[in-house]
């Protein structure tokens, strides 16, 4: 039990750590645009980069994965909402499924 707690305060500092730094370092607003617009982005990019591989083996079945991620794409970009996008793609992959052996 001991290493267990041992283990979660030293995630807990490792997560911890890099959140505080920058706050302690930076006193001042960032002036630059393209590093305010650059650190903006950088936790949607991360998101999509741990996600994406994810998405295309998730089924076991990568071409009905291709599809409802297509859709997803699809419906998203037309601006629909989120329940419309998942209920959209998770219907699409499985009539893929059921259709296509």
């Amino acid at each position: 039990m001991v290493r267990t707690l041992l283990a979660v305060c030293f995630m807990a500092f490792v997560s911890y750590l890099p959140r505080v730094l920058p706050m302690a370092f930076m006193q001042k607003r960032i002036q630059s645009r393209f590093l305010r617009s650059f650190l903006y982005y950088v936790p949607f990019a991360v998101l999509g980069a741990m996600t994406f591989p994810r998405i295309l083996y998730s089924t076991g079945n990568f071409y009905s994965s291709l599809l409802g991620m297509s859709v997803a794409l699809i419906l998203a970009f037309l601006d629909k909402g989120l329940m419309t996008v998942t209920v959209s793609a998770l219907i699409s992959v499985y009539l893929f499924q059921l259709l296509v052996p």
